[in-house]
């Protein structure tokens, strides 16, 4: 199939694109949030391929996936026809929750893809058909040494999201192990915190090499109130690392207790992340257990095969 999809999440895309389709991804002037073209810090097959937008109705595309809601429109105005399309949902609701209506919740011919059964439970899809395509990820390796003992964070704009990220807690965790954060908008960071002395920034590193970097701490920490599911903490997993983890949305789901501590209590979840950086066999053990868990459940190849069965019943369609 050749499947039209934007660049909106790299970590998601990245692995979407392990199908085996042509993916044909938008491509604009200005390299926006609208084009953005391949990715430059995820490892993409060849399969994946840049079309200029004006450039899009000269190509055959079977299925579009959408993952905002203008991009119906988009969609519709760039292709030039009617294409069956998917919409997939990666986030939990804002607002008012769990009213929150679903942008395609009044119309019934897009199909709506929710990556946790969090999302499809706290989202209103109304009369929108919903099935749910748990994540998948590409495995890593079990890299983890946990030499350092830091606990390593991955979050976006951490300063802009500050509570729906967790980033008011990051100084309380903090008193109990160094932290070292991986993303995109975490220069500033450290002297926003105040903590310039046990909070380092990695400011948006390639996968790989975040990976690596992940791999040499000691535990890897969850702070976020308030997100579908990150799909950096199955990697962390992956990678072998244990876990501390706020127990809300499908965080609970995807770490069991012996590969690490999911709690609502800040106080259990300081002593957690004390103990694992304390202790080396402690947490080794534990992110083997992570790691075990986590190939068995978001295996790449569960996913891929999740997806060719749904969208090739769109396409059929």
């Amino acid at each position: 199939m050749r499947i039209l999809v934007w660049h909106v999440h790299g970590s998601w895309t990245t692995s979407f694109v392990q199908g085996g389709h042509d993916y044909l991804v938008p491509l604009t002037p200005d390299r926006g949030p609208d084009g953005r073209g391949r990715a430059r810090t995820y490892p993409w097959p060849e399969n994946v391929r840049e079309v200029p937008f004006d450039r899009l109705a000269d190509e055959e595309v079977d299925v579009v996936v959408y993952q905002r809601p203008h991009e119906v429109d988009l969609a519709r105005e760039w292709l030039g026809r009617p294409v069956p399309g998917v919409y997939v949902e990666h986030n939990t609701p804002a607002g008012d929750v769990p009213k929150t209506r679903h942008a395609l919740a009044g119309r019934g011919d897009i199909p709506l893809v929710h990556v946790t059964h969090f999302n499809d439970l706290f989202w209103d899809s109304g009369h929108a058909p919903t099935h749910v395509i748990e994540h998948g990820v590409v495995d890593p390796g079990h890299l983890y040494t946990g030499e350092l003992p830091h606990a390593g964070v991955v979050v976006n704009e951490p300063i802009r999201r500050w509570r729906v990220a967790g980033t008011d807690l990051l100084p309380t965790f903090a008193a109990a192990a160094p932290l070292d954060v991986y993303g995109m908008g975490v220069t500033g960071l450290p002297t926003t915190l105040g903590l310039t002395d046990r909070v380092q920034a990695y400011e948006d590193v390639p996968q790989a090499e975040m990976h690596a970097g992940l791999a040499r701490r000691r535990v890897y920490l969850h702070p976020y109130r308030w997100t579908s599911l990150g799909l950096s903490l199955i990697e962390a997993m992956m990678i072998g690392m244990p876990v501390v983890a706020l127990a809300t949305t499908e965080a609970v789901e995807a770490v069991p207790p012996e590969a690490g501590v999911v709690s609502t209590k800040i106080t259990s979840l300081v002593r957690a992340l004390d103990a694992y950086a304390s202790d080396p066999e402690l947490a080794a053990q534990a992110g083997k257990a992570a790691r075990a868990a986590a190939l068995a459940r978001y295996d790449i190849r569960r996913f891929t095969a999740d997806w060719d069965r749904l969208l090739g019943e769109i396409a059929a369609a």
